[in-house]
C-alpha cells in the first residue's frame, strides 16, 4: 500500500478542457469513420478510429485523473510482481480435491433427495389415503 498522503484537490480547469478535448477527438475518429463510408476502405477508417483512441488516450493522460490512472496501473503491476502462483503440480492437486469433493457432495445430496422423495411419496401420501 502507498504510504504517501494525497490531498484531495478537485479537478481543473484545465483538466477539465483536456478532457473534452480527448472526448472531442475521439468522437471525431468515430464520426469520421462513419461519414467516410463509402468512400474510403475499411481499414483506413480503422486506422484512423484506432489513431484517434491512442490519441485521445494520450491526452487524457496528461490530466490529474489520467495522472491518477496511470499511477495505479503502476502501483498495480508493482503488486502483481510480489503474487506467489501455485506451482502447475500444486493447481492438479487442489483441483483434484475440489472435483472429488464436488463428487461425494453431489452423491450425499442425491442420497437426501432420494430418501425424502420415498419418504413423502410413499409414506406420507399413502398415510391421507
Amino acid at each position: 500500500m502507498n504510504t504517501k498522503a494525497e490531498q484531495p484537490r478537485g479537478t481543473s480547469a484545465a483538466d477539465i478542457g483536456k478532457l473534452v478535448l480527448a472526448v472531442l477527438v475521439l468522437a471525431a475518429g468515430i464520426f469520421a469513420y462513419s461519414w467516410f463510408d463509402n468512400t474510403v476502405p475499411g481499414s483506413v477508417r480503422l486506422a484512423g478510429v484506432l489513431v484517434a483512441l491512442v490519441a485521445a488516450l494520450a491526452i487524457g493522460a496528461f490530466t490529474g485523473p489520467g495522472r491518477k490512472a496511470r499511477n495505479f496501473i503502476a502501483e498495480s503491476q508493482f503488486e502483481m510482481r510480489k503474487v506467489v502462483w501455485p506451482t502447475r503440480d500444486e493447481t492438479l492437486k487442489t483441483t483434484l480435491v475440489i472435483i472429488a469433493v464436488v463428487i461425494v457432495l453431489s452423491l450425499l445430496l442425491g442420497l437426501i433427495d432420494l430418501i425424502l422423495k420415498s419418504v413423502v411419496l410413499d409414506w406420507l401420501l399413502k398415510l391421507g389415503s
